[in-house]
Parts: structure tokens; C-alpha cells; sequence
């Protein structure tokens, strides 16, 4: 008993915590992963509900996941709780989970200082003994799209910053300083003044600092120097201040405006080499780099759809929105001063300068992905009719070798019959008869097995299947043969119940594997046949202790015209166990080979019951 439990207890349970959003799928199949690699791990995904609307999912996209989830293999389960970690842990301790896997928090570390730790913080913080993993969001933080350098190098949210603590810290800095103001305070004021410049210049750059200048000049002497109350710009040294607060804003934005150039520059190339990365690891990836760069190609530039076309038109891959006719730009995909063998359509912005180089990179590689997928067809193609022509020269060699002899033989008897005459005796003749019907009927032999060959291959193979009896198909089969006990050793189980098959089938696909297994054996050791079942189905197994064929080579003993050491056949041609697998799989069995304990082959036959009339 206590083996049980512990084998119970150390059987993998993966919970995958879900909020909804679209990047659950890369979590449920990661989690997913887990529960196969682990084993006969079990793979349960949750969604906690809250009464804040804030965190609700959209219904469409839990019914999405949920069919994922129940398509990898797995159960979904919702459950109700206001502390979604506490929920999400309990869970997981109900269904004693070994490992937790959730998604990483998408929030900034401003709002983890102000609002407190997140989910995944909380649940790593009280798992326990769970493991957990956390997963990335790769439509997030994995594929960026490039940032765009247009304009001025702040954005219009840090100059609107820079105008708002210019109108807020103007006024409320003169109140502080008017309110402590002194004879001797009038220094400190001005550089207090220009302090508020240099911070409005590295916030909101030239602009906001141009008006935070003038408004401090201004504002200096109307508050601070006599007369107070008085506006008087026309005193040369209230213009030279003014005229040094505009230097220092201009002096302070255009550092400002140098750096946030440069960061963007910088992001940009970043963004660019991540591109390039991409861009290269999707070639290398094979068939799927076609519709991995058009996808990529739309994300990276923000295009609402691209979609690649083939000469002909015909639509070989598209992402985004359906491109409309007349509103996208065309760039042909080929070699220059040659045909396009494709063209990529962009619908969406016009792209920079530096984004077409960009492109001309993703258009480049697109023409290399698509020869590279030509060349793997005609690859195909050609290892196809390697494949047929092998098949044709051995189909050739056979025939020349095994369809020359009995028909030799043949001709020889006919024409031996027809030289002699009256001058042959009975005993002659009826041996040349009998060679050439012997002959004659090899001859017939081996076409008939070319042609069920060739309705096995075409697929059209018919087989009149009903319930037979094991015993009676095993028996006739050793008859066909002239096998006797001191060749064959029969093990028939007599409870086995009839079975579904074509007994005519059945019965060439029995002297096939037992006139194939007679002859390798070696001299002194009988071929072993029995019947049994398992898992609803019945075997019948023929076994013998020959030299056997290495695992590796067993799929070539099933293809026409091979001849592997033990598994010749009686047709000459080397068809034998090409039609017995053939025929087995039409009447719904499966013929596999295995090792025999010892050495050898073994050839499992196995063969639905016949369903019983009631």
C-alpha cells in the first residue's frame, strides 16, 4: 500500500495560473511542455475571477483558452477569490501541484514601489514547496517594433511635462521665495529662479525652458527688484539676466536634445540588430521562415497587414489585417535584372529611409527563404524518382533473374515435347509436362503477386472480411505448404474467438511468413506458430530462430523487391512481405517484426475480434 501512495504522490501536477489576456497561450503551452517532459505528468490550468472589473477577461478569449487547454491535453478550471495569489496558491495546494507556472508582471517598478508587490511576486513569496516558473511575454518584451526618429528627439508627453512644472514650480517657487524674501536674498532668488530653468529644460527641453526663462526674468523683477510692482526690461542689467536665462535654457535643452537623440539612436539600433537576429534565426528555421519574416516584417514596422504573393498571385503567406486593393506598396522579391519570383505587399505608414534598408534586409531574406523552400521541393522531387527508379532497376533485376528461369524452363519442356515426337516415352513426356506446368504456373505466380503489389500501392486492394476461425486459415496454410510436425511446432489457443479477416487474404499472408521463416531456420529447429490475444485483439505469431535483421533495417524488409537476409520469400521477386503487410493492413491488422528470445525473427500478426451477432 504504501508503494502505491508513493507512486501516486510522485506523479508531476503542473497548474498554470491564466488572466485571459492573449499572451496565455505561450504560458499554457509552456506549462503544457512541463507536463510532457515530466512524463505522465498532469497539466490543469486556472482562472481566478474577481469581483473588480478592472481585472476581468474577455468571455472570448477564456473560451479560446480553455479549448487550448483542453486540446494540449489538460483541464481548465475557474474559480472565484478577491486575493487572486492567495486563490491561485490554494488551487494548487487542493490538487497537490508539484510545479506552478504563471506570467511575468507587466508592471513598472514605479508601481511595485507604489502599489506594492504584484501577483507573481505574492505567489513566488508564499508558494511554499511549489515550484514555479515564470514565463515572459513575448508579444511584449521579445518583438519590439522599431521605434521611429521623427521630429524632435523629446516626445510630445516630456515637452507637455516640461510646460506643466514650468506653470506649476514658477508659481509656487516665487511664492516660497517672496514670502521669505530679505534685502540680502536677492542672489539666492536669481539662482533659485535659474535652478527651475534647468530643470525645466532637462525635463521638457527648449521650449518649456524658453518659457520657464522669460517667465522668471519677468517674474524676477516684478517681485524681487526695485521698484517692486514694475516691469523696467529697458535697465541694461535686467536684460543681460533675461539674455543669460535664455543662453542657459538653450545651452541646458540642447544637451537634453543631444542625449534623448542619442538614447533613440541608440534603441533604434537595438532594435534593429534584434530585427537582424530574428530575421536570420527565421531562415534558418527552414519552412517556416516564409510566414515568420511576413509576420515579422509587419510587426517590426507597424503596418496594419503584409502578405506575400507568388507570380501567379496566389496568396503564400499574410499577417495583420486583409490588404486592400490600390492602398499598399508592392517590393518585388528576387534577384535584380531578373523576374521577382514574388512580391510583398505592405499596407499601412510609409516607411523612412532607414526602415527600406531595413526591409530590403527582410526582402532579401524572404528571397532567400523562398529559393531555399524551391530547392527543398525539388529536392523532394528528386529523391522521389531516385526512389521510383530504384524501385524500377531492382524491378528489373528480379525479372531478369527470376522470370527468366521458369520460363526457360517452360520453353525448354514445350519445345522438347514438340522435337521428340513419337520417339519420347510416356515417363519423358510426363516429366516435360510436368516441369512445364510447374513452370507455367511459377510464372503465374509471379505476375499475380506484381499485380496485387500494384493494387496495394494504388490503395485499392479489396478485402471481404467476416469471422474466421485462427485455427482452421493456420491450418490450411501448413497444408498449401506440405509443412508437417517435424517442421512446425503449433501453440493454437483454442479459447481464442474468431476473428475479422479475409481468410483467402490471411491464408497467402501465413504461407508468405511461414515459407519465409522454414527457410531460414536452422536445420534441427522447428518454426513456432501461436495464437493468443491481448488488448482486444488477436496475434498470431510465427516464430523462428534464424539469423534475425537489425532494427535498423526493418523497414526496408516491407518494400517491394528486397531480399534482407531473413525475410526472402517465395515469390522470387522479393514481394512476400511487401503483400503480407499489405494485406494485413487492408483487413484492419497490423504485421510487425520483433527479436526472438535467443536470436531470430518473429512476425506478429494482429487482427481484430469478430464482433459477436446478438
Amino acid at each position: 500500500m504504501d508503494d502505491i501512495d508513493t507512486k501516486a504522490t510522485s506523479r508531476e501536477r503542473i497548474v498554470a495560473a491564466v488572466s485571459g489576456d492573449p499572451d496565455g497561450e505561450t504560458l499554457l503551452r509552456r506549462a503544457a511542455h512541463i507536463a510532457d517532459r515530466s512524463g505522465r505528468g498532469e497539466f490543469m490550468a486556472v482562472h481566478v475571477s474577481s469581483q473588480d472589473d478592472a481585472r476581468a477577461a474577455a468571455p472570448a478569449d477564456l473560451a479560446a483558452q480553455q479549448a487550448l487547454v483542453e486540446s494540449l491535453g489538460g483541464t481548465y478550471h475557474q474559480v472565484i477569490g478577491e486575493d487572486i495569489a492567495q486563490a491561485v496558491i490554494e488551487f494548487a495546494g487542493a490538487h497537490e501541484a508539484t510545479q506552478l507556472v504563471i506570467g511575468e508582471s507587466r508592471r513598472g517598478r514605479i508601481a511595485a514601489v507604489l502599489s506594492g508587490p504584484g501577483i507573481g511576486a505574492t505567489v513566488v513569496r508564499d508558494s511554499g514547496d511549489l515550484d514555479v516558473h515564470i514565463v515572459s511575454h513575448p508579444a511584449s518584451r521579445d518583438r519590439p517594433a522599431l521605434p521611429r526618429i521623427t521630429g524632435g528627439a523629446l516626445s510630445r508627453q516630456r515637452v507637455a511635462l516640461g510646460f506643466v512644472v514650468a506653470l506649476v514650480g514658477g508659481p509656487l517657487l516665487t511664492w516660497l521665495l517672496y514670502s521669505a524674501r530679505t534685502p540680502e536674498s536677492i542672489t539666492s532668488d536669481v539662482l533659485a529662479f535659474q535652478l527651475l530653468v534647468v530643470i525645466v529644460a532637462l525635463v521638457g527641453g527648449i521650449w518649456p525652458a524658453l518659457f520657464a526663462a522669460v517667465l522668471s526674468g519677468l517674474t524676477l523683477d516684478f517681485l524681487f527688484v526695485a521698484p517692486q510692482f514694475t516691469v523696467e526690461v529697458s535697465d541694461p542689467l535686467h536684460l543681460w539676466a533675461l539674455f543669460l536665462y535664455v543662453l542657459i535654457a538653450l545651452l541646458v535643452s540642447y544637451i537634453v536634445d543631444q542625449a534623448a537623440r542619442r538614447a533613440r539612436t541608440a534603441q533604434r539600433a537595438t532594435a534593429e540588430a534584434e530585427l537582424l537576429a530574428t530575421v536570420a534565426g527565421n531562415v534558418l528555421r527552414g519552412e517556416s521562415a516564409v510566414p515568420a519574416l511576413v509576420s515579422r516584417a509587419r510587426e517590426a514596422f507597424g503596418l496594419a497587414g503584409v502578405r506575400l504573393l507568388d507570380v501567379d498571385g496566389t496568396v503564400k503567406a499574410t499577417d495583420g489585417e486583409p490588404v486592400r486593393d490600390g492602398r499598399f506598396v508592392a517590393v518585388p522579391i528576387g534577384t535584380r535584372g531578373a523576374p521577382p519570383r514574388a512580391t510583398l505587399e505592405l499596407h499601412g505608414q510609409e516607411l523612412d529611409a532607414s526602415e527600406r534598408r531595413l526591409l530590403d534586409v527582410i526582402v532579401a531574406q524572404l528571397g532567400a527563404a523562398l529559393e531555399r523552400a524551391e530547392l527543398t521541393e525539388t529536392a523532394r522531387a528528386a529523391e522521389a524518382l531516385a526512389a521510383a527508379d530504384q524501385v524500377r532497376s531492382a524491378l528489373l533485376s528480379a525479372v531478369s533473374h527470376d522470370v527468366r528461369r521458369p520460363l526457360a524452363a517452360a520453353i525448354a519442356a514445350v519445345g522438347g515435347l514438340r522435337a521428340s515426337g513419337p520417339h519420347l516415352s510416356d515417363a519423358d513426356r510426363q516429366e516435360l509436362v510436368e516441369t512445364a506446368d510447374e513452370s507455367l504456373a511459377a510464372l503465374s505466380k509471379l505476375v499475380t503477386d506484381l499485380l496485387d503489389v500494384s493494387r496495394v500501392e494504388a490503395g485499392v486492394l479489396t478485402a471481404s472480411t467476416r469471422a474466421v476461425d485462427a485455427a482452421d486459415v493456420v491450418l490450411s496454410a501448413l497444408e498449401e505448404l506440405g509443412l508437417g510436425p517435424d517442421v512446425v511446432d503449433l501453440a493454437l489457443d483454442p479459447d481464442l474467438p474468431a476473428i475479422s479477416a479475409d481468410p483467402v487474404l490471411l491464408q497467402r499472408v501465413l504461407v508468405n511468413v511461414l515459407a519465409n521463416a522454414e527457410r531460414h531456420a536452422p536445420h534441427g529447429t522447428l518454426v513456432k506458430v501461436t495464437t493468443g490475444a491481448r488488448r482486444g485483439r488477436a496475434t498470431l505469431r510465427v516464430i523462428d530462430h534464424g539469423a534475425g535483421i537489425a532494427p535498423e533495417r526493418r523497414d526496408e524488409m516491407f518494400a517491394p523487391f528486397q531480399r534482407l537476409g531473413d525475410t526472402d520469400n517465395t515469390s522470387g521477386l522479393g514481394l512476400g512481405l511487401a503483400l503480407s503487410k499489405g494485406f494485413t493492413e487492408g483487413m484492419g491488422g497490423t504485421l510487425t517484426p520483433e527479436d526472438t528470445p535467443g536470436g531470430g525473427l518473429t512476425m506478429v500478426i494482429e487482427l481484430p475480434i469478430a464482433e459477436v451477432e446478438t
